[in-house]
C-alpha cells in the first residue's frame, strides 16, 4: 500500500498524464435491451483538482418517456421535442471525451448505454471507466447504502437546493466532486 506522500504524487501524475471526465446519463428506463435510450447526457472534465469544463444536452429519442420514468429525473416528452438526436451529439461527445478515462457512479449503468447507442451508429468508445460506487463501497464501509446521494452527503453535507438530482450534469458533477475526494486519500 502506498503512504499518503506516494499515493498524492501517484495522483499527480495520473492527472496529469489522462484527462478525466465524469459523466451521467438519464435514460427511458433501465435496459437498452429493453429499448431504453439515453435521454440526457452531463460530462464534467477534471482539471488540476476541479471541474474545468462541462458538457450538456438533453437528447431526443424519438419515443415517449413513461410517466414512471418523468417521476425520477424530471424530463419531460416535451422537453425533448426540440433537441438533438444522438447521432447529432455523437461527434460533439466523442470530441469531449477523446481518450479521457471516464468518471461514473454505477459505470456499468452507463457504459452498457453508451456501448449501446455507439453500436448503433457503428462506432465504438474506447475510453476506460471508473466507479465511483465501486470505490466509495472500498473507502467507506458501513453506510447505508452506496446511492450518489448518500456518499455525496457523508462527504459534504447536504445537497444544497440548487443541484437538481436526477439530471445528467448535476449528478456528474457530485460524482467528480465524490472522485476527487477519494483520490485524496
Amino acid at each position: 500500500m502506498l503512504d499518503k506522500r506516494h499515493k498524492d504524487h501517484h495522483f499527480t501524475l495520473c492527472k496529469n498524464a489522462f484527462r478525466f471526465v465524469a459523466l451521467d446519463l438519464e435514460t427511458t428506463g433501465l435496459s437498452p435491451r429493453n429499448g431504453h435510450r439515453i435521454i440526457e447526457i452531463g460530462m464534467a472534465a477534471i482539471a488540476d483538482g476541479y471541474i474545468a469544463e462541462e458538457f450538456e444536452s438533453l437528447v431526443n429519442v424519438e419515443r415517449k418517456i413513461s410517466s414512471k420514468v418523468q417521476r425520477i429525473h424530471g424530463i419531460s416528452n416535451e422537453m425533448l421535442i426540440d433537441q438533438p438526436t444522438f447521432e447529432d451529439i455523437f461527434p460533439r461527445l466523442q470530441s469531449f471525451l477523446n481518450d479521457s478515462i471516464i468518471i461514473a457512479h454505477n459505470a456499468r449503468f452507463d457504459q452498457e448505454f453508451l456501448r449501446y447507442e455507439t453500436r448503433r451508429l457503428s462506432s465504438t468508445l474506447k475510453n476506460r471507466f471508473v466507479c465511483t460506487l465501486e470505490m466509495s463501497r472500498k473507502h467507506y464501509p458501513g453506510l447505508p447504502n452506496y446511492k450518489l446521494d448518500t456518499v455525496y452527503r457523508y462527504l459534504f453535507g447536504e445537497i444544497t437546493t440548487d443541484i437538481r438530482r436526477h439530471r445528467a450534469l448535476d449528478d456528474a458533477r457530485m460524482a467528480a466532486h465524490v472522485w476527487l475526494e477519494m483520490m485524496k486519500r
